[in-house]
């Protein structure tokens, strides 16, 4: 009986242990990284316009205001009936130079046959030679021409410059276009936040630093981050512009202004997980565990949510808490 009662009495022991961990969280001051809310645009890094290259009508178009488009999508056709009109006369008269340079060829052959044979003159043959170049040489030269006026005609496909969104298109089928209009302006993904931050936070503001968007705004359980990426060196309006990508802002309005809290400065604090925080009629508690393991409701007072490596769910403490106090959940 004993052999096997103590095992299980340490395993019920170290069960308690574990759990009793797991439940409490000792108060430390920490560095905390002081943010600044800023507002930042949700902008494309180019909107670039998809342009016609010949002049015409719009016979088709293919996409509209909000569509996704990759490069070198077709999103409108031009057409140009006087270019088919061409490419038909081109062929007849290609269809003629193919007649002519076939008879040519068969003049050349009779007088070379009756030169060799010395029954006509070498002249004879130097006219059917060069009539056959000549046949040649047009028929070459109208080919060509042929091939420009179908190139004229395929460029008639007006092509998405770049990978994005569809931000405007201001024709409609049937609309007249001369060569370069534009058809439609295509904003580049993947969007970046354009941030103007106040330069008194200049200093403070480094390539790499990380931003939290506002997880209230983006109507999610948790913020999104992000990274500066580029600080423009020019102050515009007593503003420091710069730029952050964050992953899955494709989702959002060209021109959409968004929260966002960016570092301005490191200070000291506490941050609890907010699991050990209740809140009951617009209250905020804490179980404070005392020396005889009793607990103790004390009132605090709620910072903002700061996420840290360690505590994901870190809820900042104004007032309240002080180092060393354990608290156990609620």
């Amino acid at each position: 009986m004993k052999s096997g009662f103590l095992p299980l009495a340490a395993g019920l022991i170290l069960a308690a242990s574990s759990a009793h961990a797991e439940t409490t969280f000792a108060v430390r001051l920490d560095t905390i990284a002081d943010q600044k809310a800023v507002f930042a645009t949700v902008e494309s890094p180019y909107v670039v316009p998809a342009r016609s290259r010949i002049g015409g009508t719009v016979a088709t178009l293919s996409v509209r205001p909000g569509d996704l488009v990759t490069q070198g999508q077709v999103i409108a056709v031009v057409a140009d009936e006087k270019l088919l009109l061409q490419i038909a006369s081109l062929d007849a008269e290609i269809g003629g130079l193919q007649s002519a340079l076939a008879g040519a060829k068969t003049d050349l052959n009779r007088a070379e046959t009756l030169a060799h044979e010395g029954a006509g003159p070498r002249a004879t043959m130097d006219q059917a030679r060069t009539a056959a170049e000549v046949a040649t040489s047009t028929l070459r030269s109208r080919t060509a021409q042929r091939s420009v006026m179908r190139q004229t005609l395929d460029e008639g496909q007006v092509l998405a410059p770049v990978a994005g969104r569809i931000l405007t298109v201001p024709l409609t089928t049937g609309s007249v276009v001369m060569n370069g209009d534009m058809v439609a302006t295509v904003a580049e993904q993947p969007f970046r936040l354009r941030l103007r931050v106040p330069e008194r936070h200049a200093v403070t503001l480094r390539v790499g630093d990380p931003i939290r968007l506002d997880a209230r705004q983006l109507g999610a359980g948790s913020a999104s981050s992000g990274t500066v990426t580029l600080i423009y060196p020019q102050i515009e309006g007593g503003r420091v512009v710069a730029d952050a990508t964050v992953d899955d802002l494709n989702s959002y309005f060209a021109g959409d202004r968004v929260l966002v809290w960016i570092g301005a400065g490191e200070r000291k604090g506490y941050v609890v997980p907010a699991g050990f925080v209740e809140t009951r009629f617009g209250l905020d508690y804490v179980r404070l565990r005392g020396p005889d393991g009793g607990t103790a409701e004390i009132p605090v007072q709620r910072g903002e949510e700061t996420p840290m490596p360690e505590i994901q769910d870190g809820l900042e403490l104004l007032s309240g808490v002080r180092a060393g106090d354990i608290l156990a959940k609620p």
